[in-house]
C-alpha cells in the first residue's frame, strides 16, 4: 500500500470515527449544536444570534435554557447570555426594540432576559424585561381584552401569539409578584372561544374582531384552516405558562381544561402510518399538504411535558412516542460533514400582511420549507429532552419531593429593596439556590414543593423525599425555627413509615447543628460541628473529593467539590456512604421502612451544579442526578 493510499484510509477511518462519535450523543445535543453554531451564520460571526430582534431566537433559547437544566453544561447557559447581551448597548439600552411598533412577537425573547435576571442578578436584564412588560400595559386589546397580535393587525387574535406573550407574561408576574393571573387565563380562553372548531375541536388559526379582514368568516371572524404550528404555539403556551401559573389559583384548573381538550384533537388528527402531523392538519389526502416538522415537535413536546406534568392523563403518552418515532425517521438527517440537520419546518404563514396572505390552501402551501428553521429547532430540542426522560424512565413519578422551607428561612433586602427569602430555595436561581438540584426530581417525573411550616404527620404525609438544608442560626434570621422534640417525633414517624429524609448540613461555625443533632441521632448520625476542606482564593482543588469506584450511591460520579463541610460520627444503624482519610463525609441509615441521608455541607446548590462557577473536572451535577434518583428509589412512599 502506498504512503497516500495509507493516508487516504486513515483519514476515511477518522471522518467515519467522528461520525459515529456525532451520533452517539443524545439527541438534543446534537440538536442544540446545530441550534447554536450552525443558524444565523454570517459576516458578523455571531452563529446561533439573529441579526435582528425576533421572535425565532426566544424559541430557540428556550431549547438552551432546558439543556443546560438537563446537563449543568455551563456552556448552554453562556450561549443564552452571549445571546441576550448582544442586544444591550452600553448604557443599558435595548439596541433594536421599537416599543411603539406594539408586535408581541418581540415580548418572546424576554423569557432570557428574566432567566439571565433570576440567574445572575444583574439588573440589566430587568431593564429589558420591565421594557417589555410595559409594552404589554399599553398593547392595544379586542374589546373584551385579549392582545391584539400587532398593531398593524387590528383587533386580530392568533394562536401564535399566546406563545410569544403569554409564558412571559406569567414569568415575569411570577418573578416581581404581580397579580395578572385573571388576564393571563383569560388570553387562553378567549382565543379558545373564538377559535375552536366545536365539531373536531382543532383551532383555527386566528380570529378577527372586527371581520373585516378578507381572510375571516364574516359571520365568526375566524380564518378558513387549521394550521399545524399555530396549534403548537398555542400548545406550547399552555405547558409553558402553566410553569409559573400559582398552583393555588381558581383559573389554573380551566388552563388545563384547555390542554386537554386541545390533546385529544391533536390526537385524531396524529397521521396513523408515520406517527407526524400535517401542515394543514385535517385535510392529509388533499395535495400537496404535506408532513410539517415544527408543529410535529411542538405537539411532541407539549403532550409529553404535559402527561409528565400531570396535566394529561397517561394514555397521551402513545401520541407522544409515536409522534416522536416519526420525528426520528423524518425530520432529523446527518448531513455528508456528519453534523445534524433539523428538516421539513415551514418558514412562516401568517394572514393579511403586503403582499396579502388570504389564508387560502393554496397560501398555505406556497410558503417554503427550511432547513434547521429555528422554529422548528427550539421545539425539536425541548421534544429530544421529554423523550429522553421518559426513554430512561421517570424515576420520580408518583413522588412528592419537599424542601424545608421552615427551619432555613433567612430574610434579607433583595437588589430592589424589598425583604426576599433567599439562601437554599426551591425556586431561586440565584448561586445560593436549589433550583438546578430540585428540578432533576422534576424531570424523572416528580413533583417538588416547599414547606414553609413546621413538620407534622399531616404535612408530610404525601411526601416520599424530605430534605432539610442547613438549619438558621441566631446571626442570620432574628427568631429561627429551631428543632425541637416534637419535629424530631413526626420526621422520625414519618421515615419510620417509609419517608426518605435527607439533612444537609454545614460546618460548625455555620450552622445551628446542637438541635439538628437531635434530629440527626436518632438515625444514628452526629454532625461533629468541625470545618474541613478550607478553600481560599477559589482554589478549587482545596475541596476536592475522590469517589471511589463501587460507591453505593454514586456509581458514575468521581470527584466531587465540597467546601467548609462538617464531618460526621456514626452509630448504628448509620452507615458511610463516603469516608476520605477517615473522616466520614457522607452517610445513610435505614430506619424502620425508610432511609436517611446525610452530609454536613449545603453541597448541591447552584453555585455547585450549574456550571458557572465550578471547573468541568468537578461531577456535582452528576453526583445530585445520582443522589436524586437514589433518593426516590429509597422511597416507599408515592
Amino acid at each position: 500500500m502506498t504512503h497516500r493510499n495509507l493516508n487516504i484510509l486513515i483519514l476515511i477511518v477518522l471522518l467515519s470515527a467522528v461520525s459515529v462519535f456525532g451520533q452517539t450523543k443524545p439527541v438534543s445535543e446534537r440538536l442544540a449544536d446545530t441550534a447554536m453554531n450552525r443558524i444565523w451564520v454570517d459576516d458578523r460571526n455571531q452563529p446561533g444570534i439573529p441579526p435582528k430582534w425576533t421572535y425565532d431566537q426566544g424559541v430557540v433559547l428556550k431549547g438552551i435554557e432546558a439543556m443546560w437544566y438537563a446537563t449543568g453544561d455551563v456552556k448552554y447557559f453562556n450561549h443564552i447570555q452571549k445571546g441576550m447581551d448582544y442586544w444591550i448597548d452600553e448604557k443599558g439600552d435595548h439596541k433594536d426594540y421599537k416599543p411603539d411598533e406594539y408586535n408581541i412577537d418581540h415580548v418572546t425573547p424576554g423569557t432570557a432576559m428574566l432567566l439571565l435576571y433570576r440567574a445572575t442578578g444583574n439588573l440589566k436584564y430587568k431593564k429589558i424585561a420591565d421594557l417589555l412588560r410595559d409594552q404589554l400595559k399599553t398593547h392595544p386589546r379586542t374589546n373584551e381584552g385579549g392582545f391584539w397580535h400587532k398593531k398593524i393587525y387590528p383587533y386580530q387574535m392568533w394562536l401564535d401569539g399566546l406563545y410569544m406573550g403569554e409564558p412571559f407574561y406569567a414569568d415575569y408576574s411570577s418573578a416581581f409578584g404581580e397579580d395578572n393571573w385573571n388576564d393571563i387565563a383569560n388570553q387562553f380562553i378567549w382565543m379558545e372561544n373564538h377559535s375552536r372548531d366545536a365539531k373536531t375541536g382543532l383551532l383555527y388559526h386566528a380570529w378577527d374582531e372586527s371581520k373585516q379582514q378578507k381572510w375571516a368568516d364574516k359571520t365568526t371572524g375566524k380564518s378558513p384552516l387549521f394550521w399545524g404550528r399555530a396549534m403548537g404555539w398555542y400548545a406550547m403556551a399552555l405547558v409553558d405558562t402553566l410553569e409559573n401559573f400559582p398552583k393555588d389559583h381558581p383559573r389554573r384548573a380551566e388552563l388545563i381544561a384547555i390542554l386537554q381538550r386541545e390533546a385529544a384533537a391533536i390526537e385524531k388528527v396524529q397521521d396513523k402510518s408515520s406517527g407526524v402531523w400535517y401542515d394543514i392538519l385535517d385535510q392529509p389526502d388533499r395535495k400537496p399538504n404535506y408532513h410539517e416538522s415544527s408543529a410535529s415537535a411542538m405537539f411532541v413536546y407539549a403532550i409529553a411535558r404535559g402527561v409528565r406534568e400531570g396535566y394529561l392523563p397517561e394514555r397521551f403518552m402513545k401520541v407522544a412516542v409515536k409522534g416522536w418515532a416519526g420525528i426520528q425517521k423524518e425530520f432529523i438527517k446527518t448531513n455528508a460533514q456528519g453534523q445534524t440537520d433539523w428538516e421539513g419546518t415551514v418558514s412562516v404563514s401568517g394572514l393579511g400582511g403586503n403582499p396579502y396572505r388570504d389564508g387560502s390552501f393554496e397560501y398555505y402551501m406556497s410558503e417554503k420549507l427550511k432547513t434547521n428553521d429555528p422554529k422548528g429547532l427550539g421545539p425539536a430540542i425541548r421534544a429530544a429532552l421529554e423523550m429522553e426522560a421518559y426513554e430512561r424512565g421517570w424515576s420520580a413519578r408518583g413522588k412528592t419531593v419537599l424542601l424545608d422551607d421552615f427551619f432555613n428561612h433567612e430574610i434579607r433586602k433583595g437588589k430592589l429593596g424589598t425583604d426576599e427569602v433567599w439562601h437554599y430555595k426551591l425556586n431561586e436561581r440565584l448561586d445560593s439556590g436549589y433550583s438546578i438540584f430540585l428540578n432533576i426530581f422534576r424531570t424523572d417525573g416528580g413533583k417538588t414543593a416547599q414547606l414553609s411550616e413546621a413538620p407534622t404527620a399531616a404535612n408530610l404525609a404525601n411526601a416520599s423525599v424530605y430534605i432539610i438544608v442547613d438549619p438558621d442560626t441566631e446571626k442570620e434570621t432574628a427568631k429561627p425555627n429551631f428543632v425541637g422534640p416534637e419535629h424530631v417525633k413526626a420526621i422520625a414517624e414519618w421515615v419510620k413509615k417509609g419517608g426518605v429524609l435527607a439533612l444537609f448540613g454545614n460546618d460548625g461555625p455555620n450552622c445551628e447543628l446542637d438541635k439538628f443533632n437531635e434530629l440527626s441521632k436518632t438515625f444514628g448520625i452526629t454532625f461533629n460541628k468541625d470545618s474541613k476542606y478550607k478553600v481560599l482564593n477559589n482554589d478549587y482543588s482545596m475541596g476536592k473529593v475522590m469517589i471511589p469506584a463501587g460507591n453505593t450511591i454514586f456509581k458514575n460520579t468521581k470527584e466531587i467539590y465540597v467546601k467548609e463541610i462538617s464531618t460526621l460520627m456514626l452509630a448504628k444503624p448509620a452507615e458511610s456512604v463516603l469516608t476520605v482519610n477517615g473522616d466520614v463525609i457522607m452517610a445513610s441509615a435505614k430506619y424502620g421502612k425508610g432511609t436517611v441521608f446525610v452530609i454536613g455541607d449545603p453541597w448541591l446548590y447552584n453555585e455547585y451544579t450549574d456550571g458557572r462557577r465550578l471547573p468541568a473536572e468537578y461531577e456535582n451535577f452528576g453526583a445530585a442526578q445520582e443522589l436524586a434518583r437514589w433518593l426516590v428509589a429509597q422511597s416507599k412512599r408515592k
